[in-house]
């Protein structure tokens, strides 16, 4: 599950709405929801993301947050580390063969320490 699709269920089951009468009301299918919600899509078009804010008639800061969570939501990254040192591409590479054995305390950890050593602020 992604950020996004975290959030845009949280959103659907605290108003009570169904995946079915989300994808209806959006035009979009319900399998295509699903799997955004699972992160087996990519991030939605930014069309279709004001139409989801648009749909649960949010306050700014949260269609902010909506908007912030796409754009770190997206299930298949492609890093080119072609012209950074030789730790970037190792790291990278380690990194990419076993995120899937990391603890999700240790993601939190790794993405902490990148927010806090680089000053971006894109974390959930």
């Amino acid at each position: 599950m992604t950020p996004l699709g975290a959030k845009l269920r949280a959103l659907r089951e605290s108003r009570g709405i169904s995946l079915k009468e989300m994808a209806a009301a959006l035009n979009v299918s319900s399998a295509y929801l699903s799997a955004l919600e699972h992160g087996k899509r990519g991030t939605p078009t930014s069309f279709l993301l004001h139409r989801m804010i648009a749909y649960f008639n949010v306050i700014w800061d949260e269609a902010e947050e909506l908007q912030r969570l796409a754009e770190i939501s997206d299930p298949k990254v492609t890093i080119d580390t072609g012209g950074l040192s030789p730790e970037a591409t190792e790291f990278t590479n380690r990194l990419r063969d076993n995120i899937d054995r990391l603890e999700p305390e240790d993601l939190k950890f790794l993405r902490d320490e990148l927010v806090k050593r680089t000053g971006k602020k894109r974390s959930i």
